[in-house]
């Protein structure tokens, strides 16, 4: 008992120093993890075991992070990127696997099955390393980052079916070809009545959960979906992660989605990072040190074999070279469900040891190297707008078109709730404003309403020069990321040091900064939540309202020098 007590607590001591480290470098937790598996697992310190119900725990976390796939699959979001998706998708997993394959058969002298089983795995990208990063950075809505969202999502979907081909690969060679049409023939069969039945129960079950109004029976509701789906998934002879992608899937299509997500995630992120862990505890170092130059060689051809297929792909769809470039980069590593791929086919005795961690080493280097990869070619694209340069020149335009005829007027950088409230009160008082964001969703909600958002990374300076910020009165800064805020701020100083600038953050601990950086005033959120928290309280307690409110003032008074003369209690 006190065995595994110290064995648990001396993982979660490692993942809290290595995912605080990974934070702090702005790399993903994911890598963390995988660290601490190869640091403790028994190729490393010994200090952590492989067994049976650790891996089981472990496999859940694919079990949810498919389910969250599931609640992001949208049949209007595939038909949108449906060329994208299937065109661009199915020509990268194509290539990638049957160049992967003809290697681990001719160069590695390993079987035709092995070839396949190897390049599937191969095929796979990052989704949780690559989409973090894209929308981090703003590149989601760019050229390149739609191309790469579209292979990653062919990706996610194409994982289903390669769950299902890998055991019928390891038939012997006369049922090979049964076993695939038996296996194809019930997965149809299965999932086809799971999703007939689940489009009729799945709100009504989930309309009772609520009707309750409680938080806790909801979430019992959605693990037993999710557990109970990829049991009769997994009964069928098919995969648990593709009963629990079902799942989401038909979750998505409820009012419940976002709700249920919220509550998923924690359970998805600890789960998942266990399954890395036990990832990371398969790599034998001892075995890499001694094969470091085949190792070499297998990282080179991984990560500059996957480039060279999607620089192909995306010139020959007549992409622009700097954005092919970008897709190329961000694309080029291998992903969480190659290394679940790799560990099946290991296990289903379709590739030998040899090949098991050459490939896997060879993933794990690549993961470990795509966010300096991604961020690398960034720089080196010199792309202002996060997009190709056709990209970038197309949203200049549209934003100087929109500002043309601006003057004095207050440039807007975010338009979610804070942004649309600012965007309500310049309209009433007639003050002219132009609001720049990146969703474009929510861009063409304001538009259709007659409102002046335009796309745009408010932190380029070519965007802020393109909004007129030389002839505005003032600029406001208001999506939380303070990074970026820091940028607009100090771009703004450079060519307007007398401008009023106003900043949102979450929080206190970024106000210095913004303020060091040329900020006239920035307002935390959590500060003025917790002042309207504490009149309410007062007031609620007795204490008469206005008192309550001269409490506010005088604290805010103190706070914000712009409004100290208005929030000053009044001479007597």
């Amino acid at each position: 008992m006190y065995q595994h007590l110290f064995l648990i607590l001396l993982l979660l001591t490692a993942a809290v120093g290595a995912v605080s480290l990974a934070r702090r470098f702005k790399l993903p937790s994911m890598l963390a993890y995988l660290a601490i598996g190869i640091a403790l697992g028994p190729h490393g310190l010994a200090l952590l075991s492989e067994s049976n119900e650790v891996e089981g725990f472990a496999e859940f976390g694919i079990v949810f992070l498919m389910f969250s796939i599931g609640l992001e699959f949208s049949l209007q979001r595939l038909k949108a990127m449906r060329h994208l998706v299937f065109g661009f998708g199915s020509a990268q997993m194509a290539l990638t696997a049957l160049g992967t394959g003809l290697v681990t058969a001719l160069a590695y002298e390993q079987g035709w099955r092995s070839g396949i089983a190897v390049g599937l795995a191969v095929a796979m990208s990052s989704t949780a390393i690559v989409a973090k990063m894209l929308s981090d950075r703003f590149e989601l809505h760019s050229r390149s980052g739609r191309q790469t969202m579209g292979v990653l999502l062919f990706q996610d979907l194409a994982v289903a079916l390669c769950l299902i081909l890998l055991p019928a690969l390891a038939a012997s060679g006369e049922d090979l070809w049964r076993s695939l049409a038996v296996a194809a023939a019930q997965a149809v069969a299965v999932l086809a009545l799971l999703i007939w039945l689940g489009q009729k129960l799945m709100g009504p079950i989930l309309d009772a959960a609520a009707k309750v109004r409680s938080n806790e029976l909801l979430v019992l509701t959605t693990l037993w979906i999710v557990v109970g789906l990829s049991f009769l998934t997994a009964q069928a002879g098919l995969s648990l992660a593709l009963g629990a992608f079902v799942g989401g899937m038909l979750i998505s299509e409820t009012v419940y989605r976002h709700h249920v997500e919220a509550d998923v995630r924690p359970f998805r992120d600890i789960l998942l990072g266990l399954f890395f862990v036990t990832v990371g505890m398969m790599l034998d170092i001892q075995y890499v040190l001694a094969n470091a130059h085949k190792l070499l060689l297998a990282v080179i051809l991984l990560i500059g074999g996957k480039a060279a297929v999607m620089l192909l792909i995306t010139r020959v769809a007549r992409t622009p070279l700097v954005a092919s470039l970008r897709t190329s980069a961000q694309l080029a590593q291998g992903g969480e469900f190659g290394l679940v791929l790799i560990g099946l086919a290991y296990e289903l005795q379709l590739i030998s040891i040899s090949a098991f961690q050459i490939t896997l080493s060879a993933m794990l280097l690549s993961m470990f190297i795509a966010p300096f990869l991604i961020a690398r070619a960034a720089r080196l694209s010199g792309d202002m707008g996060r997009g190709d340069w056709a990209h970038k020149a197309a949203v200049i335009h549209n934003i100087a078109v929109h500002s043309l005829d601006l003057g004095q007027h207050v440039v807007v950088c975010g338009y979610g709730r804070t942004g649309g409230r600012i965007a309500e009160f310049l309209a009433i008082e007639n003050i002219p404003f132009i609001a720049l964001d990146v969703d474009p969703q929510r861009i063409a909600e304001a538009r259709a309403q007659g409102i002046n958002v335009v796309f745009g990374n408010a932190d380029r300076p070519e965007v802020l020069q393109a909004a007129g910020v030389a002839r505005a009165r003032s600029v406001v800064v208001t999506y939380p990321d303070a990074h970026s805020a820091e940028r607009v701020i100090r771009i703004v100083r450079g060519t307007r040091p007398e401008i009023p600038i106003v900043v949102r953050t979450t929080d206190d601990k970024d106000v210095a900064r913004l303020k060091a950086a040329g900020a006239t005033e920035v307002i935390p959120e959590v500060f003025e939540s917790s002042l309207l928290i504490a009149a309410e309280t007062l007031v609620q307690a007795g204490i008469p309202m206005k008192k309550a409110i001269q409490h506010v003032r005088a604290v805010r008074a103190e706070r914000y020098a712009s409004l100290r003369d208005f929030y000053a209690p009044p001479k007597k």
